[in-house]
């Protein structure tokens, strides 16, 4: 009897138990859909009428065009939304995209300020901004993205300096800043990247005096500089 109690006791527990994780999971996929449609009401140009069509509350999240979910946790892992033309400025609710690895929004037309709050995605690894519209400063909060290997800014309307900050992202592989107005000298800091391979740094208005320390960079094998005038 004793015997049969603790087998239901144990039973009820682990019921328990995974009734609670499956309502955390819903939970959080649910936080990860509310920042994606946040997004999605920010897009004021969808030519295609991709998310218009395909981002709907009918389906998983994990369904809509552009996502990828993580197997493991259920967690929006990626957003790829290059090539798509859309126009607008982005939510600050991405940074609630906690598992988010992957952020691409290479050639489209948003615009405003640099998100602060993409600086929260302690996970991310690759961000591609590349050929939009942004604008302002880079901000020094951009060092809480302590596992980013890859950072494209190019082609936008980006300006002042390059934060000092950016030397303590120990995992870059890749900087690209290539076509802003960015302006003054290039953060000595850089050569404190010992991963990076690659740098390029043109069409911008830095100062041209490269700091001796990054010619030690073990792993790069191209720095571009171009025109800076």
């Amino acid at each position: 009897m004793v015997n049969l109690l603790s087998c239901i006791l144990l039973f009820l527990l682990s019921l328990h138990c995974f009734v609670a994780c499956l309502a955390v999971n819903t939970k959080n996929i649910t936080t990860d859909q509310y920042a994606l449609l946040a997004f999605k009401s920010l897009i004021t140009s969808d030519p295609y009428d991709i998310l218009s069509k395909n981002w709907s509350t009918s389906s998983s999240v994990c369904n809509w065009v552009g996502v990828t979910c993580d197997e493991r946790h259920g967690r929006v892992r990626s957003l790829i939304l290059r090539n798509m033309s859309l126009k607008g400025t982005v939510s600050p609710n991405l940074g609630n995209l906690s598992f988010l690895v992957m952020l691409d929004l290479k050639n489209n037309s948003f615009g405003g300020q640099f998100l602060t709050e993409v600086c929260r995605l302690r996970r991310l690894k690759v961000l591609h901004i590349s050929y939009n519209k942004f604008e302002g400063g880079i901000p020094a909060a951009l060092e809480d993205l302590s596992q980013l290997q890859y950072l494209y800014l190019a082609a936008n309307n980006f300006s002042g300096s390059v934060p000092q900050s950016i030397g303590k992202l120990r995992q870059l592989k890749v900087l690209d800043t290539f076509q802003n107005r960015l302006s003054g000298p290039i953060p000595q800091s850089i050569s404190n990247l010992s991963s990076l391979e690659y740098i390029d740094l043109s069409s911008n208005y830095f100062s041209c005096t490269i700091p001796e320390e990054i010619g030690y960079l073990d792993k790069l094998e191209l720095l571009v500089l171009g025109d800076n005038s």
